[in-house]
């Protein structure tokens, strides 16, 4: 049997020793420690593609004079940017901000799923099915910001859920999706929801050294499959 002692549990589970200037972790921040500098990294190269991919989807959209597709590409880019350059800072900072921005870091996540539902619902189904979905996953993506407010060992559960829920309630659109997208870019849209999925898993226990990172490219892979059905067959 593998001893577990502290310097064992700090290695594989995220959980850092005191650091010498003084500085200590909160709990909620303990996981998050080790593999700071790649959560940030990760996510500022996600967030200047996301600004890059923002700008040129709105420029499209407002070239095709089509109001619809200005509102939805400026919504989805607002939302996207708002994740990564968020989450950045997050990963950047210490101390009392970080639990802070950590909260925020959540919040943003709900807006992300939320932004990027828009342009299918209000581009590329509009009509009913449009509007009953994008009243739901924005409807889910306000319950969840709210229940973060609690403490954090008790939204952490229902967060996972609710992310789950938003990703795959698009199932109940899946005809009309694939009638207006074709098939190709449904397969865009759900592997984007895929790589989201399997990158929840690694979230849910990133107090497994290094998961967190490897959740950040899921979440980078995830946001690029659906910025190419988004650029390529709903604009």
């Amino acid at each position: 049997m593998v001893p577990c002692n502290d310097r064992y549990v700090a290695l594989c589970f995220n959980k850092p020793e005191p650091l010498q200037s003084g500085f200590s972790l909160d709990e909620g921040n303990k996981r998050m420690y080790y593999g700071e500098k790649f959560n940030a990294w990760s996510h500022l190269v996600g967030a200047v593609l996301a600004t890059v991919g923002a700008i040129w989807l709105l420029v499209m959209a407002s070239l095709q004079g089509d109001v619809w597709k200005v509102v939805s590409m400026a919504i989805y880019g607002a939302c996207l940017v708002t994740l990564y350059s968020v989450s950045t800072v997050y990963h950047s900072v210490k101390g009392r901000s970080k639990s802070i921005m950590q909260k925020v870091d959540h919040f943003s996540i709900y807006l992300m799923i939320a932004g990027s539902y828009t342009p299918f619902c209000l581009v590329t189904l509009r009509g009913a099915w449009g509007w009953t979905l994008f009243g739901i996953v924005w409807g889910l993506a306000l319950i969840g910001i709210l229940q973060e407010i609690k403490p954090r060992s008790e939204a952490r559960i229902m967060s996972i859920v609710i992310y789950a829920v938003m990703g795959w309630i698009v199932l109940v659109a899946v005809k009309p999706l694939i009638a207006a997208l074709g098939l190709a870019g449904f397969i865009w849209l759900a592997g984007g929801g895929v790589l989201y999925t399997v990158g929840i898993l690694f979230f849910a226990y990133d107090q497994i050294r290094h998961f967190h990172g490897i959740w950040h490219l899921f979440v980078i892979g995830g946001s690029l499959m659906h910025f190419v059905a988004i650029c390529f067959y709903v604009l």
